[in-house]
């Protein structure tokens, strides 16, 4: 039977020798990695469940969250998955190594038609090498060390073919962006998306990686680029594996199939907030900024630094601007350093940081402070997602231009004189008290009050901020839930032992944070009920027996905030007890339902 490149990449690690969508399979993992924030508790479920692990060989920790080790909490954090591997002999990716998928790539341990599963929600950067990345939480990664494999539903492939011939000054940052505007946050959720075109063939590594790593904030599992010879050659060159490269057969069969004219693409810009709420850049052009970030996944690879440094070489960044460089890997660094790309970016006036994910998880420099409004290559601007400011995104081509401006601008219309600003106060944010937790036990019918949130996207920054990933006791992340979400800021004080809280679509689209589900468990909240969910947080939830529903339409509940619902998980009836009208959600899987009713996936 014909398959796509995810299908086939699952059936050649499973059991089956072919693959359909819906079908859930336990699939063999080439590479299991735990991060220095979601290390600790894969480390606690491990020694609390007595687990072995499968394979010291494919096992690693990465500490790219925060290489400078500054933080207590990060630091004992390290210090247990480090004490943890020196034990078992798993090797360490250490804080002078970088990001952790990136340095899988410069290890040879990633090669086209691999899998990987970490605890980093941009593992899916491995599609641009024509492999399976997933970030899964630490519950699943736990699994994963233990048993060397995972269960995996085989999502729904779609094809997208770039027509035509990429216009002049635009980067692969800029082609992302554009997509984001074409398909948002989640028409695209849930699924393996393909990607095709003359233009695509010629992309370099760099910027599949580009591309690939935004796939997390178009909600797609992954975007996967069929390996071409440069890709084959560098990972080839690598790897003391023997691999065969994965591609589509020619009657695969997609989902849905789109073709998109790339000559229409422009450069654009994501507005603060949402990484998916892009605009042309002329729409924001002379917006006065206070500083700027080139790095994280997304843009720290070594053609990102050259095109930094060909731009800033002779220039000085704007009085007051602080441009903060952060290469991807340890690797890249020295590069920059061989090639004397550090010094023009220190001649410019720029901070250059060791290699790692920077400001993305709390973890490092490209924080941004209250008021701030900052231009950044990340490929997140969730609020609060890298400080109390605002967030642009760009290329880095525009982040620098804009550095050199002193506001928002394109590289070829840098001014020869800089604008200069002030900065803005604005006041701090309150506390919230911690609430006692009621455990409850599991049934497969609840009823409670409704907390009827109108929003799509809500992300996990929102739900439980990065600011508090250090956290792993349970009973301390029930307060901190949605205190960054707007309009919700006091949801913790309020909340009742056996609410329910239904959204709408995309609900948990962002990080693999374990800590986005416990936070409701932790205040007793029964269930979250929506129309959709993030790929990883719908894991999340199932493997830590929260219980998660999914309905298609609830409009005829007509539904209040305030009223009492009762949800039925085996058979998906959901009532408004208050008016009687029932509708039909999706009833637990077996797989959901057994792990529900076994109290977790341990």
């Amino acid at each position: 039977m014909a398959m796509t490149i995810i299908e086939k990449i699952i059936a050649n690690h499973s059991k089956a020798s072919t693959v359909n969508p819906g079908e859930i399979h336990d699939i063999e993992i080439d590479i299991r990695a735990a991060r220095d924030f979601g290390g600790p508790n894969v480390v606690k479920h491990i020694l609390d469940n007595d687990l072995n692990v499968d394979d010291i060989n494919k096992t690693f920790f990465t500490f790219d969250t925060n290489p400078t080790g500054s933080d207590q909490k990060y630091a004992a954090n390290q210090h247990i998955c480090r004490t943890f591997a020196r034990d078992r002999g798993i090797k360490v990716f250490d804080i002078n190594h970088g990001i952790g998928t990136h340095s899988f790539l410069e290890a040879g341990l990633a090669f086209p038609g691999c899998t990987a599963v970490t605890t980093d929600s941009h593992a899916n950067i491995l599609g641009a090498i024509g492999a399976f990345g997933q970030g899964m939480g630490d519950k699943d990664i736990a699994v994963a060390f233990n048993k060397g494999k995972v269960w995996f539903k085989v999502p729904e492939s779609v094809k997208i073919t770039l027509t035509g011939k990429r216009p002049k000054n635009i980067f692969a940052k800029d082609i992302v962006l554009n997509l984001l505007h074409e398909f948002g946050a989640n028409s695209l959720l849930g699924y393996s998306v393909e990607l095709y075109g003359e233009e695509v063939d010629k992309m370099t590594l760099d910027e599949r990686i580009t591309i690939s790593s935004m796939g997390t904030e178009m909600g797609t599992i992954i975007i996967i680029f069929p390996p071409n010879k440069e890709v084959i050659d560098y990972c080839q060159e690598r790897t003391k594996e023997k691999f065969e490269p994965v591609f589509a057969d020619k009657d695969a069969k997609y989902s849905k199939t789109f073709e998109i004219d790339i000559e229409k693409f422009v450069q654009m810009v994501s507005l603060p907030g949402k990484p998916h709420d892009t605009v042309n850049i002329i729409n924001v052009k002379k917006v006065k900024i206070d500083s700027a970030f080139v790095g994280s996944c997304t843009n720290g690879r070594i053609e990102d630094m050259r095109e930094v440094a060909s731009i800033l070489k002779g220039r000085k960044v704007a009085p007051g601007v602080v441009l903060k460089i952060v290469p991807a890997t340890d690797n890249i660094w020295e590069q920059c350093l061989e090639e004397g790309i550090i010094k023009i970016f220190k001649d410019a006036g720029a901070l250059v940081s060791n290699a790692g994910c920077a400001g993305c998880a709390a973890g490092q420099v490209g924080q941004n402070g209250p008021g701030e409004i900052t231009i950044s290559t990340g490929n997140r601007n969730f609020p609060g997602k890298q400080g109390k400011g605002s967030m642009y995104l760009a290329s880095p081509a525009t982040v620098v231009a804009s550095a050199i401006a002193g506001y928002i601008t394109t590289l070829d219309e840098i001014p020869v004189e800089p604008a200069l600003f002030t900065m803005k106060d604005i006041e701090n944010k309150q506390k919230i008290i911690v609430k006692e937790i009621d455990q409850t036990q599991n049934t497969n019918t609840i009823k409670g009050k409704v907390w009827y949130i109108k929003e799509d996207n809500i992300d996990t920054d929102m739900i439980f901020h990065n600011r508090y990933l250090a956290i792993t006791d349970i009973n301390e992340m029930g307060q901190y839930t949605f205190d960054n979400l707007k309009d919700y800021e006091d949801f913790a004080k309020n909340a009742k032992p056996g609410d329910i809280v239904v959204v709408q679509k995309n609900f948990g689209s962002g990080s693999s944070r374990q800590q986005a589900v416990d936070c409701f468990k932790s205040l007793g909240i029964q269930a979250i009920i929506a129309e959709s969910y993030g790929a990883i947080y719908e894991r999340n939830a199932i493997n830590a027996a929260f219980p998660i529903v999914t309905y298609s339409n609830i409009d005829n509940l007509e539904l209040k905030n305030g009223d009492i619902i009762s949800v039925n998980f085996k058979t998906g009836e959901i009532v408004n007890e208050k008016n009687g009208k029932s509708v039909s959600a999706e009833k637990f899987s077996d797989v959901q339902l057994e792990i529900y009713q076994n109290g977790g996936l341990f």
